[in-house]
């Protein structure tokens, strides 16, 4: 008698599997959108000049068309998860066909979704690494369970047509990426149009110049001048790095001028007159960070959050704002 040859095992616990990463992903995605709508105040995660959570998630690009872009993610997970465990859903039919159809769709799926969130993905390492110049340790999580999620989809069963897979990889994978580009690129197109002439500060693109970081290209105005002043005589401090494009997205809130007036502070080692002990002494967890009568306000404050924790009385027709 021949004996039957048993399936290799990480085809008999590949679904499993694939289910406790996605469950895991959803996790890590709901709770960045959490972070991102407010529920929580800000993202448990270390201080440092490689790993920042804050100006990750404080970022433009943490939003997408309104949304935020974790919670994109929340639903991509949840999807795989539910694929992974669909045969256990139907394990009770009679149609053996159906059953069967589910099994091979649900495969399909699998693959097609996680293609599409690696190349996602892929594009967000790249912003953090080229262009935020700082990395979340939440969406290096997510970024892995994508990658994990595509081997296992292609090595956890014995796929009869392996052309066929591979051809649907790669139309997945195009639209994928022209449609990541096509909407970030659509996104930057709407901020640059508005622009600081229209009052609405546009995100930095490119990567900051030591020791300064990126140049400040807004101008300030008298009520920018007096806020500003009035910061500083309470004793009002700012904690930041150059490297921080959240940092400088503050700056220019205030323009040149007026943030010449503001008690700053500078955390990177690598900056103009840096002070990191200064930084690590007043418990700074993220950048940036105010620091007003002794109470600390992480992450872009607008001016006129500023002026009510201040009780400042002066002129208020502030000229810019950020976008979201």
């Amino acid at each position: 008698m021949r004996r039957r040859r048993s399936a290799p095992w990480i085809h008999r616990h590949s679904r499993p599997i694939i289910g406790a990463i996605a469950i895991l992903g959803a996790l890590d995605t709901a709770y960045l959108t959490l972070v991102e709508t407010g529920v929580f105040k800000e993202a448990v995660c270390p201080t440092g000049e490689v790993i920042n959570c804050q100006a990750v998630l404080s970022s433009s690009y943490a939003w997408l068309l309104g949304v935020p872009l974790s919670l994109f993610g929340f639903l991509a997970y949840t999807a795989i998860a539910v694929f992974a465990f669909a045969p256990q859903l139907v394990k009770s039919s009679a149609n053996k066909d159906f059953r069967r159809q589910v099994d091979d769709g649900s495969w399909l799926l699998m693959f097609a979704g996680s293609t599409a969130m690696v190349i996602f993905s892929g594009y967000l390492v790249y912003l953090m690494s080229f262009v935020i110049n700082a990395f979340c340790i939440y969406c290096l999580v997510s970024a892995f369970c994508s990658i994990a999620l595509f081997v296992l989809t292609i090595i956890g069963r014995e796929w009869e047509d392996v052309g066929q897979l591979f051809f649907t990889g790669i139309v997945v994978g195009m639209v994928a990426l022209i449609g990541t580009l096509g909407i970030y690129g659509m996104s930057g197109e709407q901020t640059t149009a508005g622009g600081v002439d229209s009052g609405v500060i546009p995100p930095v693109t490119t990567a900051p110049t030591a020791p300064y970081g990126w140049k400040i290209t807004t101008t300030s105005g008298e009520a920018e001048m007096e806020l500003a002043r009035h910061l500083t005589a309470v004793g009002a401090k700012k904690y930041g790095a150059f490297t921080c494009p959240h940092c400088h997205d503050q700056k220019e809130l205030f323009g040149k001028e007026a943030f010449s007036e503001i008690d700053y502070i500078e955390c990177n080692p690598a900056g103009k007159n840096p002070q990191p002990q200064v930084c690590q002494a007043a418990g700074i967890q993220g950048y940036p960070t105010w620091e007003i009568n002794g109470q600390l306000y992480p992450g872009v404050q607008s001016l006129e959050k500023l002026a009510d924790l201040t009780n400042y009385q002066g002129k208020r027709d502030f000229k810019y704002q950020l976008p979201r």
